[in-house]
């Protein structure tokens, strides 16, 4: 008996981790980085569809970089050269490529 209560207490630990693993970091950043891309002048449609690409694609350290990025109103172009001059080559290539597929209604997030 003792056993089985053990065992069961095993499996709700394993659970317990496999749901804290599917919700990976920057999956929980999304939220803050598309407030970011908001706040930086992006549209919503926009910004759902480039935040959900870019926290599967870059480290919590680069989202927190572009997190920093604010200002006027933007166009997408204008945001691709603000994250330039981050210098962070991979940010750049991840937000240059999710700008034109999110843009250009492409990505699999816009749809």
């Amino acid at each position: 008996m003792l056993r089985q209560a053990q065992h069961g207490r095993v499996w709700i630990v394993v659970g317990a981790f496999s749901v804290l693993a599917a919700c990976s970091p920057s999956k929980l950043a999304y939220g803050q980085v598309k407030s970011a891309m908001l706040d930086a002048g992006l549209s919503e449609p926009n910004a759902a569809c480039m935040a959900s690409r870019m926290t599967d694609r870059l480290s919590l350290g680069q989202l927190n970089k572009l997190k920093q990025l604010r200002g006027e109103k933007q166009s997408l172009s204008d945001y691709v050269a603000a994250v330039r001059r981050v210098g962070d080559a991979e940010a750049l290539s991840v937000t240059a490529s999710s700008a034109a597929l999110c843009a250009s209604g492409l990505a699999k997030e816009k749809k």
